[in-house]
Formats: C-alpha cells, sequence, structure tokens
C-alpha cells in the first residue's frame, strides 16, 4: 500500500538563483546517487512545482517511508543537501532545522 505525502518549501527570491536551482533538477542532473538515495528511503514517486519562489513536492510513499539510510547514503545526502542550502529558505512555520514543511491535506475533491 502507499500514500501520498506533500511537502513546501521556499527559494531564496532571486532569478539567477531560482534558475540555477532548476538547471540542478533538470533531467539527469541530480545526482545519481542522490535520486537512488531517495527510493532507498521509501519514494515510490516524487514531482517538485514552482510558483515563483515556493517550492511544493507531492510523493506517493511505501507504506514503510520514512526508511533509514545507510552511513554511505546518509553522507551523500548530506552533501547534496548543503549544495542545495544556498538556493533554500525555510517557511516561517518551519520549525528549528527543517528545510521541506509538511503539508496537511484539507480538501478532496472525491470526499465532496
Amino acid at each position: 500500500m502507499t500514500r501520498r505525502v506533500c511537502f513546501a518549501l521556499d527559494l531564496v527570491d532571486d532569478a539567477d538563483l531560482i534558475a540555477a536551482y532548476e538547471s540542478a533538477h533538470a533531467p539527469g542532473a541530480v545526482w545519481p546517487e542522490v535520486t537512488q538515495g531517495i527510493r532507498a528511503k521509501g519514494f515510490l514517486d516524487m514531482e517538485i512545482w514552482r510558483a515563483a519562489d515556493r517550492l511544493f513536492m507531492i510523493a506517493d510513499v511505501a507504506e514503510d517511508w520514512p526508511r533509514d539510510l545507510d552511513a554511505e547514503g546518509k553522507a551523500i545526502d548530506a552533501r547534496w543537501e548543503a549544495a542545495m542550502d544556498r538556493f533554500q529558505r525555510p517557511l516561517a512555520c518551519a520549525e528549528d532545522g527543517e528545510k521541506w514543511v509538511p503539508m496537511h491535506r484539507i480538501y478532496a475533491l472525491g470526499d465532496q
């Protein structure tokens, strides 16, 4: 069984940095080890959408998500996150050290 999770994050409001961030996420640009780590954590599918400087991540995850990475996977993940830090800024509602803030569904067409 899968479930869907959604997160939000803001980018630094600078056109050049936003373009560089998008380039870093273009097909084939994300380090293969990062993509492997995302899958190893239990992500089955993931998309990141952007409106101005706001990012929205929607992901379908395995029932046992989030899975822990091994030491090598954690080190690669930490290097990728450090490389992305200059582009990102936390939402006002983010807790200490939190980048991607979980979103809560408030409407579903199927429930109407």
